[in-house]
Formats: C-alpha cells, structure tokens, sequence
C-alpha cells in the first residue's frame, strides 16, 4: 500500500517518476538481501535501509529464513507509526 500510494504521488508529479522510485526502492530491498546486517537498528531486531534518491526507508527485520519488510517508510512523516506493525 505504502510503496504504490508513493508511486502514485511521484507519478502525478512527473511522468515516469513514479516507476523510478519502485525501481530504486527495489534497488535498496536487493541491498538489503545482500547485506542485511549492514544497515541501521531500530530496535533488537529491526533495521531500516535509506533509499538513495527518494526520502524513504525501508524497514525490516531478520528471521531464520527470510528478510520481513515492515514499511516502505516515508522519513520526513510520523517517523514511529511502523511500530504497531512489529511483535
């Protein structure tokens, strides 16, 4: 929801740019699977990841056997709403 309402948003600003930001939040997801201990900690067990050219994190959490995205988060809004989100 969060990821196409942004897409959404940016498209309605400029054609086109609403597919440039899912492809670099895809971008920052694959970094993530890549180097999932390598960003950030919210908390004990969850971690954001800052986009490059959009102000957004995505944030996550790391279990046995896969990477859980919590929100695609936009940084300058209600900075903790994620955390209702997390167990």
């Amino acid at each position: 929801m969060e990821l196409h309402e942004a897409a959404d948003f940016y498209e309605d600003r400029q054609k086109d740019l609403g597919m440039e930001f899912v492809k670099e939040i895809y971008s920052t997801i694959q970094r993530i699977i890549a180097f999932p201990e390598a960003w950030s900690r919210l908390s004990l067990n969850t971690r954001r990841c800052i986009a490059k050219r959009f102000p957004y994190g995505v944030i996550y959490q790391i279990t046995k056997n896969e990477i859980l995205i919590i929100a695609i988060m936009q940084l300058n809004r209600k900075p903790d709403y994620w955390k209702t989100r997390i167990t």
